[in-house]
């Protein structure tokens, strides 16, 4: 039995079949036994096929043997072929490509080939895309597995054949060839192949381009415990979802209208991710006729074949000793200066993606993911963590759950504010301020102030009111609830992640020593517990000490922080006076927002480079401890990066919202600082403006410059390195490996600055919320911005970074989880201090005109402004003024027994604050731990699956190994038994 193949060069080849398919389907079927029959049922004409062409993979020679050359069936004969199999045989079910890859396996004797493995080579090593003749034809010719392998070619070696799995640099001038040539041989004697090409735009570059054969990957696999797919999976919940009645049809009606949404993907465009709809286990050489092996070249992703390179590269020696191993430490003695795996191709084609289809992974994640045409489409996040790895997976998974949950809290947020603005001109505050034309406030300042007439405060007071209406509260306790509702669902979102991706069982392995930890501690061994190797031990007593040194700069960098803080008050008290006389009239006019905008944009330089400062601050005390391993290196140094980005960003803000106007006396009486400048007052209409002001500021301002730096800033520099790269050579094609070398790595922290942007604008949306609403509305669309610009930065400027894999966020959940609980007492003391929430409720039912239920109809808030400014003497100024101004406070008058003491109101309102912040702290954390009670982390269904899979599988190993079994007996002739014994 022959096919022929044809190749877009119309090269003709005849494969012999040396075992026809009418021989293999004589076996006679394996009766499932009862254990498994409900589930096996589905899936066993699948098993079936799969066990016996799966056998076949078993070879003994390395692949880099098998001749090859790439090939396509043609589809007329792939329709013959397949017509002719339905006729002989009912139960194999293959698609084009699934065929084509069985004939083949089955055309080889001593090793397993595909299409994968016949190539023409370019001068980039990149697998052309096909040739479609007649475009219209396009999606019915190309299948699922063909979008597959065209996913995951990639750059090959010179001779065509051989995928390359990571790439390695060093400079030809470096004299350091001893530890690289022992280090390479040593590679090659763990089974990689390895092969070198010069750079073409510098001469002293050198490139080692790495491939790990099927054989050792195999090795590896089992050492490694690589779970990989045996058998598709059947969900046994289907059944019950019948009898859900009217619930089963309403689901079934928002299934139909996601299907037509215009934010769903469409997944006829992605490649068919076949290891997300099977049953895996640990791969395992001596059964891997268990496993689903339709292509060899694809069976194991090239995030898998990455990461089990990089792990044979940190555990290879390059001289002879205990410590000498590993890239990392030739990297950093400068050995290599680079090892990255490269990305599959270029991210753009000449070519239509809609009709020629995706070159790479890359292209297809350029196109359905990182344009910025796709801002509003969901994130393809299988293929996201097929192509990055699971932990920058789960980065953006988490980012867009984020995002989606920031829609109601912006929806709300701008309800409240437009609710403040359709009833600003009803408010009785704001008509009495604006209405009030003879009277006077004193002066804001000593030298250059005159009397203001407090009509003056017309606008504040309207603007004001946006901020601080009947809203607030319920906004605050909205929010406090929200937070709890992200991380409680986040939660869920994770572990349904980790259920899809196959990490529910992971988990991570021992990781290796820092080659800093193994320097210091070399001489002080223990034996490991887990591993039973000696390895250095840190003393306890350094351990503590150097902790204390570390916790004793943090505590002085905060320090720092305050005393940058308090040269800023400085800075406004004394540049108040200048700009109250200031020749500009806008400027005197509005001398107090003049001030304060001054102060944000000063505050905001300094926050910006005290940030460069703390980054290598907390850099030098991370490596003063002296970290075990890089994971906890990398969780110590993000919580002080936290600790000290989070003090630098919100310290001033403290100092507004709690701070300011609160210690200034009285006329007659001021508090002055350092007995020379008096102490800044709020606006008569409340410090909450300049709260919301230099909130405002330094979110929008941080935004945008974060934005700039993270795809700004790499898009210059690669820029400048292809003008370089110009300007050297002159028409010659630059392969991919090299085009990788020029983009800009990944951050040296990883995904440490993604997630700390993030989590500081997540205080930054819940910590003060209560004084500005639409905090979570300029988070959303900051959001919107930063999935595509992380995407573009990913995919197109830098390089690949190693697929990683991880469970959860890290040490980022805890401190979201923090900044929950600091946020419900930060809005609470917001809206008890901060704002006049609490003296406008006190007056209402105490003093004002409701206070007796005389008048029911009447505003219960009229004469509040009056009765919430005090009295003073102008004479007792020695200014040659008569008559009296107010002021913002509750004191007696100069009239009264005890002139400017607190009255009795005062400490009414004192007592009603402090029951609010108590009331509404205990309400809000009852209310988040009993929805945090009512979620579970792990949904009921999903954690049922969990459990009934894990049943399964070890059924379905027990029924492949007896096929297996059964199979060996046929063929010696013994008697086969259809149960186990």
């Amino acid at each position: 039995e022959t096919i022929r193949e044809g190749s877009n060069s119309n090269t003709k080849h005849r494969v012999g079949m040396n075992i026809s398919k009418s021989e293999i389907t004589k076996e006679t079927s394996l009766k499932p036994s009862r254990r498994s029959l409900p589930c096996l049922a589905q899936s066993y004409a699948y098993s079936k096929s799969l066990s016996q062409s799966t056998s076949l993979f078993q070879s003994t020679e390395s692949e880099s043997q098998a001749p090859t050359s790439i090939t396509l069936i043609s589809t007329d004969k792939a329709e013959q072929v397949n017509t002719e199999e339905n006729k002989n045989d009912s139960v194999l079910r293959c698609s084009f490509a699934d065929l084509s890859d069985f004939c083949l396996a089955l055309g080889k004797d001593k090793d397993y080939t595909d299409e994968a493995e016949h190539a023409t080579y370019d001068r980039s090593r990149l697998i052309n895309d096909f040739v479609i003749k007649d475009k219209s034809e396009f999606k019915t010719k190309l299948s699922k597995n063909d979008m597959n392998y065209i996913a995951s070619s990639g750059p090959l070696f010179k001779d065509g054949k051989k995928r390359i799995d990571y790439i390695l640099v060093y400079r030809k001038t470096n004299i350091q060839y001893d530890k690289r040539n022992t280090f390479e041989k040593n590679l090659r004697a763990e089974g990689l192949m390895l092969e070198k090409e010069p750079a073409i735009a510098s001469h002293d570059i050198m490139f080692i381009k790495i491939h790990i054969p099927w054989d050792t990957l195999c090795k590896y696999a089992e050492r490694l415990n690589i779970r990989m797919p045996f058998r598709k999976k059947c969900y046994y919940t289907d059944g019950r979802s019948k009898s859900m009645g009217r619930m089963q049809t309403y689901f079934r009606r928002i299934k139909n209208w996601m299907a037509q949404n215009p934010m769903v993907l469409d997944k006829s465009a992605f490649p068919d991710l076949e290891e997300s709809d099977c049953y895996t286990g640990p791969f395992s050489r001596a059964r891997i006729h268990h496993f689903i092996i339709n292509n060899k070249d694809t069976f194991f992703s090239n995030a898998t074949r990455s990461r089990i390179v990089y792990h044979m590269l940190e555990r290879t020696k390059y001289e002879n000793g205990i410590s000498k191993v590993g890239i990392r430490k030739l990297i950093n003695n400068g050995s290599y200066i680079a090892a990255f795996p490269p990305h599959e191709g270029a991210y753009k084609s000449s070519q239509p993606i809609k009709t020629h289809g995706p070159q790479n992974n890359r292209h297809l994640l350029y196109e359905r993911w990182a344009r910025w045409g796709m801002w509003y489409k969901h994130q393809p996040l299988d293929l996201i963590r097929l192509y990055f790895g699971e932990k920058i997976g789960l980065y953006f998974a988490w980012l867009g759950w984020y995002t989606g949950m920031l829609i109601p809290a912006a929806i709300v947020g701008l309800c409240v504010f437009f609710y403040g603005l359709f009833t600003m001109n009803k408010s009785q505050v704001s008509q009495e301020i604006c209405k009030a034309t003879e009277v006077f406030m004193c002066p804001l300042c000593d030298k250059n102030c005159s009397l203001q007439r407090l009509n003056d405060s017309c606008i504040y007071a309207k603007v004001t009111y946006l901020f601080d209406n009947g809203g607030t509260v319920f906004f605050a306790i909205f929010m406090a609830i929200w937070a709890t509702v992200f991380l409680e669902f986040w939660k869920r979102r994770r572990s349904i992640l980790t259920y899809t991706w196959d990490l529910i069982e992971w988990e991570e392995e021992e990781e290796t020593l820092r080659p800093q930890f193994e320097a210091k501690y070399y001489k002080m061994e223990i034996v490991n517990p887990i591993t039973g190797k000696p390895e250095p031990h840190q003393p306890s007593s350094d351990k503590v000490t150097r902790l204390l040194v570390s916790v004793s700069g943090i505590f002085f960098m905060i320090s720092l922080v305050i005393t940058a803080v308090f040269g800023v008050v400085v800075y406004r008290l004394v540049v108040m006076e200048q700009f109250a006389s200031f020749k500009w009239n806008f400027i005197k006019q509005y001398w107090q927002f003049a001030t304060s905008a001054a102060a944000v944009c000063i505050n905001f330089i300094i926050i910006m480079l005290l940030n460069l400062a703390y980054e290598k601050i907390a850099y030098l005390l991370t490596n003063l401890e002296y970290p075990r391993t890089e994971s906890e290196w990398e969780n110590s140094f993000a919580l002080k990066m936290f600790l000290f980005q989070f003090v630098n960003l919100n310290s001033s803000i403290f100092y507004i919202a709690f701070f300011l106007g609160r210690f200034v006396g009285h006329p007659g009486k001021y508090n002055k600082l350092f007995d020379r400048w008096r102490l800044e007052e709020c606006h008569p209409s409340g410090c909450l403006i300049d709260l919301c002001l230099q909130m405002g500021v330094i979110m929008f301002l941080k935004q945008i410059w974060n934005n700039f730096m993270e795809l700004g800033y790499p898009l210059i520099q690669n820029w400048w390195s292809r003008h370089k790269i110009k300007r050297g050579i002159h028409d010659a094609s630059i392969p991919q490996w090299e085009n990788d070398w020029n983009l800009q790595p990944m951050n040296l922290h990883g995904l440490m600055d993604e997630y700390l942007e993030m989590v500081l604008q997540f205080g930054f949306t819940t910590i003060f919320v209560a004084a500005f609403p639409l905090a979570p509305l300029l988070a959303l669309l900051n959001n919107i911005i930063e999935i595509r610009l992380d995407a573009y930065k990913f995919v197109t400027q830098w390089r690949r970074p190693l697929p990683a894999r991880a469970t959860d966020i890290g040490i980022w959940l805890g401190i979201l989880e923090g900044i929950g609980i600091l946020a419900v007492i930060t809005n609470a003391f917001v809206i008890a201090i901060t704002s006049d929430y609490i003296p406008r409720f006190v007056y209402e039912y105490k003093y004002g005109p409701c206070a007796n239920h005389v008048e029911p109809s009447e505003n219960c808030l009229k004469g509040y402004v009056n009765n919430s400014l005090s009295f003073f003497d102008l004479s007792e100024l020695g200014m040659g003024k008569s008559g009296y101004c107010r002021y913002r406070d509750y004191r007696g008058p100069p009239w009264s027994s005890k002139p400017y003491e607190f009255t009795l109101q005062y400490w009414h309102i004192l007592a009603a604050r402090l029951a609010f912040i108590i009331v509404f702290e205990h309400l809000v954390f009852g209310i988040k731990s009993f929805i945090a009670y009512l979620i579970p982390d792990v949904p009921k269904g999903l954690h049922d699956r969990i459990r009934r899979e894990k049943y399964l599988v070890q059924e379905m190993m027990y029924e492949a190994e007896l096929e297996h079994l059964q199979q060996q007996r046929r063929k010696s002739g013994q008697p086969v038994h259809h149960e186990w014994p």
